[in-house]
């Protein structure tokens, strides 16, 4: 006869001690039961834990190869994948599951198969739209280098789009490039529409046009981008030092307590509060050069550069 392993004792929970015996007949005999995941007392009956999971049997992996053979989960849901990452794929690869080769003679079948799974994948109108237009919110948020959480707001906000019917009557690149703008406003990733743009196959205004008319129907609640969330990228792409950061910042802050940067573009105050602090710290960079990764004329930093310097008594010598 097979011997039979018991366990006497739950998983151990963050805080909480290990429990070996019975708070109410002081037993020892404590047994899982796996199907309704209790911990029972075989003497009393008493059912001590209800909710604790089975973490299954304990493996190690010495590199990433190890991990990935051994590993018992698949990739997590996602929504910039147009059925959220939840079917199966057949990779290209002419390998089975134990990495040998296929032989020739089954390569045909596997290509057939292969074909009707991608057919099978994308089954309807709504489908083949989701699968179109996340795959260019994909290659726009690639070309942006924006982070993961954007791009799933992004997709999100589309997918609501297409609940509502709003993609009707409008192209699936405007409504695509609206959605990843108002993303990186709730996220806190400024892009401008310029930038938004640029990455697109659709202009300017009709991204503009596209995102007021979201905005208005799915009731996105965006807070206006302030000249601050700007800062630390322009100061990263001018290769400026954290000392220039910090006093763009300062000068910004006493801007905004005197109501400076209201009714001016962010992008441009910005510029020119970074432009100042890099006179200031002895890095100084020409108008032309913050212009360029601003996104702004020379006019504009000239113009919002004397404004500071006057409202702010900042004395500079050129």
């Amino acid at each position: 006869m097979g011997s039979m392993t018991m366990v006497v004792a739950p998983n151990k929970k963050e805080g909480a001690e290990e429990i070996t015996r019975c708070p109410e007949c002081n037993s020892g005999h404590l047994v899982r039961d796996y199907e309704r995941g209790e911990l029972i007392c075989e003497e009393c009956g008493l059912v001590i834990d209800d909710q604790f999971i089975d973490l299954g049997p304990e493996w190690r992996a010495f590199d990433v190869e190890q991990g990935e053979k051994r590993a018992r989960t698949g990739a997590p849901m996602t929504y910039t994948i147009h059925d959220k990452g939840l079917s199966t794929e057949i990779s290209w690869k002419n390998k089975d599951s134990y990495g040998k080769s296929i032989p020739t003679r089954n390569r045909a079948q596997l290509y057939r198969l292969r074909k009707w799974q991608r057919r099978i994948r994308v089954s309807n109108a709504t489908e083949r739209n989701l699968a179109f237009a996340l795959s260019e919110l994909d290659r726009m948020a690639s070309s942006m280098g924006l982070p993961r959480n954007v791009r799933e707001t992004a997709a999100m906000v589309y997918r609501k789009a297409v609940n509502k019917n709003l993609i009707r009557g409008r192209s699936i690149e405007g409504v695509v490039a609206a959605s990843l703008y108002a993303a990186c406003r709730q996220c806190n990733v400024p892009r401008t529409l310029d930038e938004v743009a640029s990455s697109s196959r659709v202009g300017r205004k009709e991204i503009g046009r596209t995102y007021r008319f979201m905005t208005r129907e799915l009731s996105l609640k965006l807070m206006p981008t302030k000249p601050q969330d700007y800062v630390q990228r322009f100061c990263s792409e001018l290769k400026l030092s954290g000392e220039v950061q910090a006093k763009a910042a300062d000068i910004l802050k006493d801007a905004n307590k005197k109501e400076l940067t209201s009714g001016r573009g962010p992008t441009g105050v910005a510029a020119a509060a970074i432009y100042i602090a890099s006179i200031l710290c002895n890095e100084r960079r020409t108008q032309r050069e913050v212009a360029d990764i601003a996104g702004v004329t020379e006019v504009t930093i000239r113009n919002r550069y004397k404004e500071l310097t006057d409202k702010l008594g900042i004395e500079i010598q050129l």
